[in-house]
């Protein structure tokens, strides 16, 4: 099963979430889509709004009508901050045959560096990253650093245009 994974805090969850799991959906030829949302984003200082539960429930009422679109409580559930590298790491365990895809708005590629574990996240599942229609193509640079030029080749072939949307969670 090849099988999309798109984290965040979806406080609120809205269009724009949706938009990028489709188009990653079509572009890569994804069989799912599972929508995560994060007990606590490391990379979030103010609280969040919404409890976990809450968001979730919104997630579920935003997806019930696509059939490929699951909401996964794997990180609320854990509790605690959510790194991408122990989610990829228990998704793996749980789905081993799985064919796991990370979806990433083309804004958190320069910042994937920083991430806990990196190299171990591009190692789990391939980065997919969906950049919004206007934008200059992502900086990929940041990734020679830390990655060898087939697994950066790897992440930029997985480049996806989306339409224009007007808002973001940034």
């Amino acid at each position: 099963m090849r099988l999309g994974l798109l984290g965040g805090s979806f406080d609120p969850v809205h269009y724009g979430h949706l938009l990028l799991g489709e188009c990653c959906r079509v572009a890569c030829r994804l069989e799912q889509v599972w929508f995560l949302p994060a007990a606590q984003p490391p990379h979030k200082v103010r609280p969040l709004g919404a409890s976990g539960p809450q968001r979730a429930e919104m997630l579920e009422m935003a997806v019930a009508d696509h059939p490929a679109f699951h909401v996964c409580r794997l990180e609320l559930e854990r509790g605690g901050v959510s790194y991408t590298a122990e989610t990829l790491a228990a998704i793996r365990s749980q789905v081993p045959s799985a064919e796991l895809f990370l979806l990433l708005g083309a804004d958190m590629l320069a910042d994937l560096p920083t991430w806990r574990e990196p190299r171990e996240i591009c190692r789990l599942a391939t980065p997919v990253v969906a950049r919004r229609a206007g934008t200059p193509e992502p900086n990929f640079e940041p990734l020679t650093k830390l990655l060898p030029q087939p697994e950066v080749d790897r992440i930029r072939n997985h480049l996806v245009d989306m339409p224009p949307v007007g808002y973001s969670s940034t």
